[in-house]
């Protein structure tokens, strides 16, 4: 007769095959897991010269390559400074009210992508699933789907080979013992429950809806690549900005407010925290991050502040962007501007540390790949503003 496994058993034997990663020790009481804090990482894109076909870029994408060239410099040269400080922030909080890291939490384009063949991509998948693994964070490794995570020929089908697998394991865990089959996932950790959102499957909208419809946890976070409200230059480059998408945006965002979520997302390699209304639902927070660092501790660049900056000429921060779209990218603007009450922005790389505590919701936002506090967040304070 085949033996039953429980749920316990079915985490500590799969967690008994995971090499090289430091997890979680096992779970506290709930009482203790209320109060809990988890780094926020941006876009990495992680990059390998080895892991691309150069001649076909030089061919076919020379801007790319340009970008490909650069990225793997930064990988080499700051990406581990980043990590080493991000391990260093988990270390520093033993001790403290907020001791308890479940998870590190990335935002999306992981990888650069664009290698030229599926083998390639695997081969850069794999490459930055490794480097994650030596990094030692001491706590599992959550992200989502970005753009260029799929971009590429094989690209798409290498995240389901090699990513999924590692995030079945990282969910397992925090207790989800279910094996992913697609990139949105949800893992509920302390009284929050995070709901990781694959803008590149038209299914995850009715899946989010479905999973918030059964929420009980306090707090709601949905962790996004594209922003769900547009901020800086890129404004089209936000989830549903196309006009045939516009049903499914008003979709999400009444389900945001209603739920009073707190999104995270990157995309547009910049700093951004936002409030948006939306009518007759609540509202909801946005905080972009990026952590394509260039410099150890960069400068805020263009820093704008307050809903008077909310406004169609915020577009200037990039003057160089895509000329031939102002006008429509203007407009975006013109229509988003009434429903925003907060507002922040800066052209600055880092990271950030999320605590939630009973009610309480902060972010740290930190510098490039510094230490010291650039700016405290009171997310949940102007929430209930």
């Amino acid at each position: 007769m085949r033996k039953s496994v429980n749920r316990r058993e079915f985490v500590k034997t799969l967690l008994a095959g995971t090499a090289g990663l430091s997890l979680l020790p096992p779970p506290a009481c709930a009482a203790s897991r209320q109060a809990f804090a988890f780094p926020l990482l941006g876009d990495l894109h992680y990059d390998r010269l080895s892991c691309h076909d150069l001649e076909l870029l030089e061919r076919e994408k020379p801007d790319d390559l340009r970008q490909v060239r650069e990225y793997s410099s930064l990988t080499t040269d700051t990406v581990p400074r980043l990590f080493a400080s991000v391990r260093e922030t988990i270390a520093d909080l033993k001790g403290s009210p907020d001791s308890t890291v479940p998870f590190t939490v990335q935002v999306g384009d992981l990888v650069e992508g664009l290698c030229g063949s599926a083998e390639q991509a695997r081969q850069l998948d794999a490459a930055v699933l490794a480097f994650v693994r030596e990094a030692r964070l001491g706590a599992p490794f959550l992200f989502t789907k970005g753009n260029h995570d799929i971009t590429g020929p094989g690209a798409a089908d290498a995240f389901k080979s090699v990513f999924h697998p590692f995030l079945s394991e990282q969910a397992a865990a925090l207790g989800e013992a279910s094996r992913l089959t697609t990139a949105r996932y949800r893992v509920e950790y302390g009284d929050a429950l995070f709901c990781f959102f694959d803008a590149y499957d038209k299914e995850s909208l009715p899946w989010l809806e479905a999973e918030l419809a059964r929420r009980t946890a306090r707090h709601c976070f949905v962790v996004i690549h594209p922003p769900v409200v547009p901020y800086g230059a890129r404004s089209t480059w936000h989830i549903f900005s196309s006009q045939r998408d516009q049903a499914q945006r008003e979709r999400l965002l009444e389900l945001l407010g209603k739920h009073n979520a707190f999104v995270l997302s990157g995309h547009i390699h910049k700093y951004s925290l936002l409030m948006r209304a939306t009518p007759g639902r609540g509202r909801f927070l946005q905080l972009g991050v990026s952590s394509v660092i260039r410099e150890p501790v960069p400068k805020p660049q263009h820093p704008l502040s307050g809903v008077k900056d909310y406004k169609e000429d915020q577009i200037t921060v990039e003057p160089n962007f895509s000329p031939a779209t102002e006008r429509q990218r203007r407009a975006v603007y013109l229509a988003e501007g009434p429903f925003v009450k907060q507002f922040q922005y800066a052209d600055l790389p880092g990271y950030a540390l999320v605590k939630v505590h009973g009610p309480r919701v902060t972010a740290i936002v930190y510098s490039g790949v510094g230490r010291k506090p650039w700016r405290t967040l009171a997310l949940s304070n102007l929430l209930e503003s």
